[in-house]
């Protein structure tokens, strides 16, 4: 069995025009990092022109496509019937796009295979995690 997992989903960014701009972006999910979702971005979809990552609960996108959650540089809800906004707020500004909500519960169906929630712990070295930081810390 994989240790992680990649999914491609299609996010509809939300700008000031009133037609949403489809823009491709990919789900990943690592058992070596249990509690973490990351959602990228590729360089031609980004500002900045360089590929970005965004690193959040994996308990946030979960809950998020049921109500309202996230006070943070992330944030996720419901909209509609079918789509879940996802918003990634950041000093340079806040950029918000729609993802089709099966595409998420897929995903997330997925990711449990792997680690199914309560068993994070059971993936996570403190011994390795704790010696990274004390070297990065030197």
């Amino acid at each position: 069995m994989s240790n992680s997992i990649e999914q491609a989903v299609e996010a509809r960014l939300v700008a000031a025009a009133p037609r949403m701009q489809s823009i491709p972006a990919t789900l990943h999910y690592d058992r070596g990092d249990p509690f973490a979702v990351r959602m990228s971005f590729p360089a031609p979809a980004t500002l900045e022109g360089i590929e970005v990552y965004w690193t959040f609960a994996r308990e946030l996108l979960a809950q998020g496509m049921e109500q309202a959650v996230g006070d943070g540089d992330v944030r996720v809800r419901p909209y509609g019937f079918d789509r879940t906004v996802v918003e990634f707020h950041a000093p340079e500004g806040t950029a918000i796009v729609h993802i089709r909500t099966g595409e998420l519960r897929r995903f997330l169906h997925r990711s449990l295979t792997l680690v199914p929630v309560g068993d994070e712990h059971l993936h996570v070295d403190l011994d390795q995690d704790l010696a990274d930081l004390m070297r990065d810390a030197c």
